[in-house]
């Protein structure tokens, strides 16, 4: 890691450690090589980030500006969002740092439960929004002594049906995702399965990559291939 810039914010040097633009681009090109300048001004001009400025005009960037701007870089690289949807993302229910938690879990890791009050909390949906997520199949739970439990993931699906919802769409027509998942995700398991099942930790290990690379791409496919459609739709409406 380069030797970066920086100052100290507040009297007597208490404040957080802040960092220059330059110094910021050159820490994260490790990570993301096509980083530059002009990218980060630019998404600071579309209000993703807000670095504070000294009088002379310089910004200045704070561990949690530059976690953010992490954040948002990911999102953009790993799971194609564009910016007026990473927008609503970071504007929604839970710090930065929480939903990064919940996103880096994999499709192999361990994930926390939560309870429904936690998560009609964390999305802003009513109870009986995910009651009825639940009835057709869209959020999935587990009972234990009459409670329902939720993977901290299903907040992130809790709180994206809230979206549509705002379109019309209700929860019967969201079955139509889950059933294209499900055939998918069966498409995508024929393959790794017998190294999912063997005995071997070091065959599991790769299966398991495995698994993780083949979601990528499989949700790259699905993106842009709803994009052409709605593309195509967009022009023979024009």
């Amino acid at each position: 890691m380069s030797t970066v810039a920086t100052t100290r914010s507040g009297k007597g040097g208490t404040g957080p450690r802040l960092r220059t633009i330059g110094s910021v681009c050159e820490e994260l090109r490790e990570e993301f090589p096509d980083i530059s300048v002009s990218k980060i001004r630019y998404l600071e001009d579309q209000g993703l980030v807000a670095p504070r400025r000294t009088r002379g005009g310089y910004r200045l960037f704070s561990p949690d500006d530059v976690e953010r701007l992490v954040t948002i870089l990911r999102l953009q690289r790993d799971e194609f969002l564009p910016l007026r949807v990473i927008r609503e993302e970071l504007s929604g229910p839970g710090t930065s740092a929480e939903r990064a938690k919940r996103r880096s879990v994999g499709v192999g890791g361990r994930e926390d439960e939560i309870d429904l009050s936690e998560l009609v909390e964390r999305t802003s949906a009513t109870p009986d929004f995910v009651r009825q997520l639940e009835e057709y199949g869209v959020v999935v739970s587990r009972v234990e002594a009459g409670e329902h439990l939720y993977r901290e993931s299903e907040a992130d699906i809790v709180a994206a049906c809230g979206r549509l919802a705002r379109f019309g769409i209700d929860a019967r027509h969201l079955r139509t995702f889950v059933t294209a998942a499900g055939r998918q995700a069966a498409l995508v398991e024929q393959l790794v399965a017998p190294g999912l099942r063997s005995r071997s930790p070091e065959r599991r290990k790769g299966a398991l990559e495995d698994l993780e690379s083949l979601a990528r791409v499989a949700q790259e496919l699905s993106h842009l291939l709803l994009l052409r459609d709605l593309r195509a739709t967009a022009e023979r409406t024009s």
